[in-house]
């Protein structure tokens, strides 16, 4: 379908999927194998100039939206959707502040960033604390000349990797969730550290480590925004994002189809290409359906909050909702579609199916998404 691009949304796009075929696709197999972190691959991503697509032009970037942000993710995930997390993850990390930071802190992490020299991650979820953000129990008390954090991040995509982390920690433990603030920690600050790297299911080309705090000290430049108002960061930070994981769903879905209907198209039983079958076809079909009814209300999702970033909760729940399980149910059916040949490793819709369990998961269940929709919903018809 016609979206209507912009030239310099076309160039974004064409840029990103010539890089896929050209780079990404020739190596996913081995790093998923292999378990091996993309760095070569986010550095030919960096020669291509896309990570200046997550940040504004002010600080070296394209300034570009959140729609555009969202063309670069789906190509990229038609590759690998472990490449395109740890490329989302860093626009992820410098989200807050983006939305809430001093004007010093953006002109001296965004510009690096741009050129693609540091990669940042965002810390939120812990043992106790994942839907439930509120559980937190990371600290940071102020130590005078310094603030002095204490505790431990899980999961946390590029963990290892990156240079600079968003954390979110209790400064006022009382307060409860009200009582948090974000920090930059960065890489190689004294009391940071980090486990042991996840051996996970599917997007095995990103790295996934706990962040470890133990009496780290950072200066107090480093606090995101005011004192107490973490949260409310975090929440905006994660209305904003969700469209990029949806953006992952369709460049996931959309690469499932390829595969599966070309394979339809030569594999031969009973004397014709199994196209020719009904029982094919009405797959082929509900899969290309879902993909593009996907795209749409991502592409509207993106485009909406662009311009109206204060409406943006329902919306980014809805479409990261529906794009990541339609990304589910398409690579499901890939599989079913080329049979035991799809169950093979030899082909890849079997990664592409193991990789989108994921994308349900992450940056909210879509459990928790349905429940953002609803409370949006008791609120606009009360």
């Amino acid at each position: 379908m016609d979206y209507f691009l912009t030239e310099e949304q076309r160039m974004i796009k064409e840029t990103a999927r010539d890089l896929t075929e050209a780079k990404i696709i020739p190596k996913r197999a081995e790093l998923d194998e292999r378990n091996e972190f993309a760095g070569e691959l986010l550095a030919d991503i960096a020669k291509a100039d896309l990570f200046a697509v997550l940040v504004p032009e002010a600080y070296g970037g394209m300034g570009v939206g959140i729609f555009d942000i969202v063309l670069a993710l789906e190509e990229l995930a038609r590759g690998c959707v472990g490449v395109a997390t740890s490329f989302a993850a860093c626009g992820l990390g410098i989200l807050p502040i983006l939305i809430s930071g001093s004007e010093e802190l953006k002109e001296k992490y965004l510009p690096a960033v741009a050129e693609g020299k540091s990669l940042a991650a965002f810390g939120l979820t812990e043992a106790n604390a994942g839907s439930d953000a509120a559980g937190i129990r990371t600290t940071a008390v102020d130590g005078g000349d310094c603030w002095i954090l204490n505790g431990t991040k899980q999961w946390i995509t590029n963990g290892g990797e990156a240079q600079i982390y968003s954390i979110i920690a209790l400064t006022s433990p009382e307060k409860g969730i009200r009582g948090a603030s974000m920090f930059v920690v960065e890489d190689g600050d004294p009391g940071f550290s980090y486990g042991k790297k996840e051996n996970k299911m599917g997007i095995r080309a990103s790295a996934t480590r706990e962040l470890v705090m133990k009496d780290c000290r950072i200066p107090k430049d480093r606090l995101i925004g005011r004192k107490g108002h973490g949260f409310i960061t975090v929440m905006k930070t994660l209305d904003v994002s969700r469209p990029g994981i949806a953006s992952l769903g369709v460049g996931l879905a959309q690469a499932a189809l390829d595969e599966a209907a070309s394979y339809a198209k030569q594999r031969v039983q009973f004397g014709k290409p199994i196209i020719s079958f009904q029982a094919v076809q009405h797959m082929l079909a509900d899969m290309a359906i879902q993909t593009e009814a996907a795209r749409g209300l991502v592409y509207g999702a993106a485009r909406h909050i662009d311009a109206h970033p204060e409406d943006a909760s329902k919306v980014s729940s809805m479409c990261k909702v529906f794009a990541t399980d339609a990304a589910m149910k398409v690579t499901t059916d890939a599989v079913q579609v080329m049979g035991g040949y799809g169950y093979m490793k030899e082909y890849p819709v079997e990664k592409m199916m193991r990789d989108a369990k994921i994308l349900q998961i992450y940056e909210g269940t879509n459990q928790i998404q349905r429940n953002v929709i609803g409370q949006e919903l008791n609120r606009e018809y009360a």
